[in-house]
């Protein structure tokens, strides 16, 4: 049981509560309400609404003006902490009910957090798995809004995870999630760390800030946990650095706890050697290589036989949106991946290189988010061209800012050579249809940054979209 460092209380502390929220618009009688200063909005401003709607309690950093006869109001130094701990202890403690594992790193999270989940359903757990493109307690699933919850649902899902009987829970650790208190508090089991890219730098401001995040989550595990880290990253080393856990490493390229080497990497499927084990797996690319390596050692750190791991892990599917293709009827293959970084899209195109004959054209259409990373969209824009014999730049969840400005972003950082490689089409639905129009037998289409979505974001509208739908209609449409 945490208890919350408590600055100053005005009010009775003898009462029951019937739940805590953080949005006010949540709240009803006997509830406790909490307030978060967030990115949009600070949830101080929401104080007296709350307690018109039936608050008894509220938790806030400073304390509002007037106080409310009746009302017991506790000031604390960070209500992000204090509501991780208060959601931990009201819920029963849930997450030291399961072996709970956290992944976090750049790229790969969600196909680590994924293939584990198959895996260990597959090895005959009930098992939990929050990600960011669903939340799955065993055969159900439950609606997903961000890689990580904020910290009451994250503390509420557990819950009920372990009263349904889930006895592993694997989870995304996003820096956003960690730096604002969302997972502490947890008792963690394992903690993964894939890699670390150029990334969110719209919110952690500098590399450096964003590394120090993601490296606190390891900081911060017990004695009693395990740590898993990728030594061919510049910084997986760091990552472990100062981890009270016990530290394991991973590698393609060195000698490491849980060593790989690729055999063969085709369209048909990756064969790899796992600490001198020969086996075919489903996965393409090197990407999903390294992925493989980082859950096979968790499993192995989770107590379970390395040769029954592998012969299930050599039968399963990857996340959906991660490289995720079909082939059309004119053997157009089209490609759609969750890729939105430069180093994720710069690693899918090189995969497809590595795969394809040499005669076939790969085309390339893709975007940069609104309201996001700025320094980014240049950088894949180049990308693209590079690694692409045609470039179609297009919207990618806008938010609220104008995509055609958008791609002059992308646009503004390009050589000569890539300029005479691209084409903008702002509408994303176009872009799709003329990347199936311009394409030959046996030619590469691939559909960067949106994935798993199945919507496109434009102002605060959430509009229905999905590229792996709208491919599979164009070239239907396309290939009468």
């Amino acid at each position: 049981m945490y208890k919350v460092r408590l600055q100053s209380v005005n009010g009775a502390t003898d009462m029951q509560v019937k739940d805590i929220q953080i949005d006010s618009r949540k709240i009803s009688e006997g509830s406790v309400f909490i307030a978060i200063r967030g990115e949009q909005t600070d949830g101080h401003a929401f104080i007296n609404k709350a307690i018109g709607l039936g608050a008894t309690a509220i938790v806030c950093e400073a304390f509002p003006s007037e106080l409310k006869e009746g009302v017991t109001y506790v000031k604390v130094s960070n209500t992000h902490e204090a509501v991780a701990y208060m959601s931990h202890n009201f819920f029963g403690e849930p997450s030291l009910k399961m072996k709970l594992v956290g992944v976090t790193g750049t790229n790969g999270k969600t196909t680590i957090a994924t293939v584990l989940f198959k895996l260990f359903t597959q090895l005959g757990y009930k098992c939990g798995l929050i990600s960011t493109v669903q939340n799955q307690i065993g055969e159900t699933i439950v609606p997903s809004t961000h890689t990580t919850p904020d910290a009451v649902s994250l503390n509420m899902l557990l819950k009920r995870m372990a009263d349904e009987g889930c006895t592993h829970t694997f989870m995304e650790c996003s820096s956003h999630a960690i730096h604002q208190h969302r997972i502490t508090g947890l008792h963690f089991t394992g903690a993964l760390f894939s890699n670390i890219t150029h990334d969110h730098l719209d919110y952690h401001k500098t590399f450096d800030e964003y590394i120090r995040v993601k490296k606190s989550f390891f900081d911060g595990l017990g004695s009693d946990a395990f740590a898993i880290s990728n030594l061919d990253d510049r910084r997986g080393e760091v990552m472990l650095q100062n981890t009270p856990a016990k530290k394991y490493f991973y590698s393609l390229k060195t000698l490491a706890d849980f060593k790989g080497k690729i055999l063969e990497n085709a369209l048909t499927g990756l064969v790899m050697l796992i600490n001198e084990k020969e086996v075919h797996f489903r996965l393409i690319g090197e990407f999903n290589a390294y992925n493989l390596l980082c859950i096979y050692g968790a499993a192995v750190c989770l107590g379970e036989e390395s040769s029954e791991v592998l012969r299930i892990l050599s039968m399963l599917s990857g996340a959906e949106g991660r490289f995720d293709y079909i082939i059309s009827s004119r053997h157009i293959i089209g490609i759609v991946d969750y890729a939105h970084t430069p180093d994720a899209l710069e690693n899918v195109l090189l995969t497809i290189k590595k795969l394809r004959k040499g005669y076939e054209q790969v085309i390339t259409v893709v975007g940069c988010g609104g309201n996001r990373d700025k320094t980014k969209r240049p950088v894949m824009a180049q990308i693209a061209c590079d690694l692409s014999d045609r470039a179609i730049f297009t919207s990618d969840n806008p938010r609220h800012e104008d995509p055609s400005e958008i791609l002059k972003d992308m646009e503004a950082g390009l050589n000569s050579a890539a300029k005479r490689k691209f084409v903008s089409v702002v509408d994303r639905r176009e872009a799709i249809k003329l990347a199936v129009s311009v394409a030959n037998k046996e030619d590469i289409i691939l559909l960067a940054g949106k994935g798993h979505e199945k919507y496109q974001i434009i102002n605060d509208e959430y509009q229905p979209f999905d590229d792996k739908v709208v491919l599979m209609e164009m070239f239907q449409l396309l290939e009468k």
